[in-house]
């Protein structure tokens, strides 16, 4: 028995960020159990595409591996292709990102999900799901939603509080660094002035940091210093009002 999750939060709490980190933690996993596994494929990753129809979804699938299908396949032939690969190659992990996108209310949302309802029957993998405030989406409602929110766990995600998570977060940004003058733990001692510019959100912290790495890279300081990151604009987000807490 493989349980599943639900990831889901306000827009750039780390939904993305958390479920590529994820598969990224599996993959490791499974090359280090099975040493003479390079042929396998253990995570899948796929964003859904807005107003999905149940052809589109199976088309991500079989993107993903790079299969020769042709635009005039029907869909029945393309999720058995997908199963078939995804047994062979050894998936356990299923990552469906922007789950939000399929409007449920309409008869090709509501047909799109029942299609990853039937990938996750047809391929023995753990699925996780991510998404934008997914109670407020019609996706966990009616009966196609009870069956779903039987079947998944929910993670909900949200702002940082400023604490050691927080302080902590900060320091694996630093430490992916890869600056030459930068000094370590000149970031994680700004840690709440990066709170009060971000508002705790890892998304525009993500934003904030890229941005002054790649002007310390452009006008060959190659370090951040608070100086560097007064001079970054906020994203849109961080400039609004802070979310809800979830």
């Amino acid at each position: 028995m493989r349980m599943h999750s639900r990831n889901a939060g306000p827009a750039r709490t780390g939904k993305t960020t958390g479920l590529t980190q994820l598969g990224k933690t599996v993959e490791v996993i499974h090359r280090r159990r099975h040493p003479n596994s390079s042929g396998d494929i253990p995570v899948i990753y796929i964003t859904v595409p807005p107003a999905a129809t149940p052809k589109m979804i199976a088309m991500e699938f079989a993107r993903f591996f790079d299969l020769p299908i042709s635009t005039r396949s029907n869909i029945t032939d393309i999720a058995d292709a997908v199963c078939g690969v995804s047994t062979d190659a050894h998936v356990t992990l299923v990552a469906v990102d922007e789950l939000h996108n399929p409007n449920t209310a309409t008869r090709a949302g509501a047909e799109a999900s029942d299609t990853l309802k039937y990938f996750s029957e047809r391929i023995p993998a753990t699925f996780v799901y991510a998404g934008i405030s997914l109670e407020r989406t019609g996706l966990l409602s009616g009966a196609r939603g009870e069956q779903i929110a039987g079947r998944f766990g929910m993670v909900r995600t949200g702002p940082f509080g400023q604490n050691q998570q927080w302080t902590a977060l900060i320091a694996a940004l630093e430490d992916s660094l890869r600056l030459h003058r930068h000094r370590p733990g000149s970031l994680t001692r700004l840690d709440r002035y990066l709170h009060q510019r971000t508002h705790g959100m890892i998304g525009s912290l993500l934003w904030l940091i890229r941005s002054a790495a790649i002007n310390a890279v452009l006008d060959g300081t190659e370090k951040i210093t608070k100086k560097d990151l007064d001079a970054v604009d906020a994203d849109f987000t961080s400039q609004s009002p802070r979310p809800p807490a979830t």
